[in-house]
């Protein structure tokens, strides 16, 4: 069974940093594009930035310039990188990831962690 599993969130500055985790673990033979989502208070749950398999990424303008995300695919890992943080950053950030294949030909579709939260006090 995959599952994924962040860490990293916690309680910051506006101004300040922090810098999320995820980690995929199970029987896995690769992984396709890995995100983080997040969700704030009575907010949907929106895209913050996603990264390929190759290293292609996209990021929501709210967040270009101020957050970067990477990944390390021997570690099956993906990480988000947010610099400058602003109050309307808080909210539970979900890692996600689209296609994990446990086989050569088989996968599991959207796998979500279970969330970390990170709150930007003003």
């Amino acid at each position: 069974q995959v599952q994924l599993v962040e860490s990293g969130g916690g309680l910051v500055q506006a101004g300040g940093s922090l810098r999320l985790s995820c980690a995929a673990s199970g029987r896995i033979v690769r992984i396709n594009t890995m995100g983080w989502y997040r969700q704030g208070p009575g907010k949907q749950r929106e895209l913050v930035a996603a990264i390929s398999s190759g290293g292609s990424t996209n990021y929501a303008d709210s967040v270009k310039g101020r957050f970067t995300i990477s990944r390390d695919n021997a570690k099956n890992s993906v990480y988000l990188q947010m610099n400058s943080l602003k109050p309307e950053d808080t909210a539970v950030y979900y890692c996600n990831a689209d296609k994990i294949y446990y086989t050569t030909w088989e996968y599991r579709r959207e796998v979500w962690g279970q969330g970390t939260l990170v709150t930007v006090s003003s």
